[in-house]
């Protein structure tokens, strides 16, 4: 058997010295260079330097070690042509069978607030992504490695092949080529940060296929982006079957809406849309209230819990079909409870707001926005003759943080603590007030009303005090400002402009 040979240079050294040795024994010569040849030949695995093959030695404090001949040639050489060979064999240069490389840790460093911008750029790995795609390039006659999680299965095909097949071979440049072009992406965003870029660069790590999109004629899949999983993408699974497209969609938005309450507090989605919403002084109080405010929505709807679940909390929520639970932990009695329902899905997530970026699809194109940040109205201004009370103030900036999270037009009524009608997505904010009403019923008496954008006429403001509201929150910003606020006026409740509207489509 000819002796093979296999080019080896990582940065996450994950499983590496058992590839290695599993290489040797099928009878490769492994060449490596810097820290990864000092661990190969620390556990006693031959090793030959990139510098002893090349006949150069690492130079520029190793920005410079494989970019060489006998290695780019080793690699491109297409086995395929014998002119190709007879020119290797001309400048005694041996062929390159596998190569097994992955890059700096460049997404990893960025990520660090306090990275200096020397340091980053020493991050930016040159000779790896030019092995990669040479390999890459060259897939018909050598096999590019970049996942520790192939080697493995790369291990056992040349164990009974004495290869790597060239059908294994294509999904492996495939695999480099999506690796080079995610670090590429990562370094210009690094560069370009804080701008919008000419090109928009982006790039995510399947997760997992969904079963189906929104509805079953539509194909899914969940993708993280890249760096340290954040937001829901760095929740832990505890219990239940995976998470459904629209699961997904509608934890999102439980979750970030409860991140945004007082704690305890507690918020109850239903088609992305809050059904129910509290805080109180325990977590199953507001639980309870946030049930109240529409028991029928919240049947299969998504709970959020911003902070540790209970056992009392669990014992209510496990008496209603409810399809995902999330919350920053659970007391032990709490997950016995919750996982006697087979088919819940239980989610632990950090309880730590993660400002994003939005990006939606119009045909032909992307729309990328900064995310709407956390908005308590602290620094809303009365203006009307009335003054809010205490109590009211705090009514007000709940509703106000409950109406950012609602389908436009929105209009959200409270009373002490929770949501007890919720108005989403008409197309008339007077119909969205008349439907936060008729949810509320009689508790719509002595509420606090927000409405996520500016009442351009009287009439939406007339039919939320008719329907018993006592305060309303809103923008401002309308021409009619004066008539609206003479209405106020008029009807003797205090108004609060905030100067910020929360559309939300």
């Amino acid at each position: 058997m000819s002796m093979k040979r296999a080019l080896i240079s990582v940065s996450d050294k994950s499983g590496i010295l058992d590839l290695a040795r599993g290489l040797v024994e099928a009878g490769y010569e492994i060449v490596s260079s810097g820290g990864t040849a000092a661990e190969l030949a620390g556990a006693g695995i031959p090793v030959t330097k990139v510098s002893e093959a090349t006949g150069s030695p690492e130079i520029l404090g190793g920005r410079v070690k494989t970019l060489h001949p006998r290695i780019h040639g080793g690699i491109l050489a297409d086995r395929r042509k014998p002119e190709h060979l007879a020119e290797l064999e001309e400048q005694g240069i041996v062929p390159i069978d596998v190569v097994v490389c992955n890059l700096y840790p460049f997404e990893r460093t960025v990520a660090d607030p306090d990275v200096t911008e020397d340091a980053a750029i020493e991050q930016i790995d040159i000779g790896g992504p030019a092995m990669v795609r040479a390999s890459a390039k060259n897939f018909h006659s050598v096999a590019i490695v970049v996942n520790p999680l192939r080697y493995e299965s790369i291990l056992e095909e040349i164990r009974e092949t004495g290869e790597v097949s060239e059908e294994t071979r294509r999904a492996l440049s495939l695999e480099a080529f999506q690796h080079t072009a995610a670090y590429d992406a990562a370094i210009a965003n690094y560069i370009g940060r804080g701008e919008w870029p000419d090109k928009l660069l982006m790039s995510g790590e399947k997760v997992q296929v969904l079963r189906y999109g929104e509805n079953p004629h539509q194909l899914a899949a969940f993708y993280r982006s890249p760096g340290e999983p954040k937001g829901l993408a760095a929740a832990e699974q505890l219990h239940g079957k995976e998470l459904s497209y629209n699961n997904f969609l509608d934890t999102d938005a439980a979750w970030k809406l409860s991140l945004e309450l007082e704690r305890p507090g507690a918020a109850i989605i239903k088609h992305s849309n809050p059904c129910g919403v509290a805080i109180a002084p325990s977590l199953s109080e507001a639980y309870a209230s946030a049930l109240d405010c529409d028991r029928t929505s919240a049947f299969g709807g998504i709970v959020a819990l911003n902070t540790t679940c209970d056992l009392a909390t669990a014992q209510a929520i496990s008496e209603i079909f409810t399809e995902v639970v999330i919350a920053p932990g659970y007391d032990d009695d709490a997950l016995e409870v919750l996982t006697q329902k087979k088919n819940v899905r239980i989610l632990r997530a950090e309880a730590v707001h993660t400002p994003t970026f939005d990006l939606r699809s119009v045909a032909g194109g992307l729309l990328f926005q900064s995310s709407d940040p956390p908005d308590a109205a602290e620094d809303a201004k009365v203006v009307t003759k009335a003054q809010p009370t205490e109590e009211q103030w705090r009514d007000l900036r709940f509703a106000w943080v409950v109406a950012k999270h609602v389908k436009s037009n929105a209009i959200v009524l409270v009373k002490d603590g929770v949501a007890v009608g919720v108005g989403a997505g008409q197309m008339s904010r007077v119909e969205s007030t008349e439907l936060a009403a008729r949810r509320a019923g009689d508790r719509a008496r002595g509420t606090a009303c927000a409405s996520d954008a500016f009442f351009p006429f009287r009439d939406g403001l007339d039919a939320a005090v008719a329907a018993g509201a006592v305060a309303v929150i809103q923008p401002g910003g309308s021409v009619r400002d004066d008539e609206v606020i003479a209405a106020a006026d008029e009807h003797g409740i205090p108004m609060v402009f905030t100067g910020r509207r929360h559309f939300r489509h």
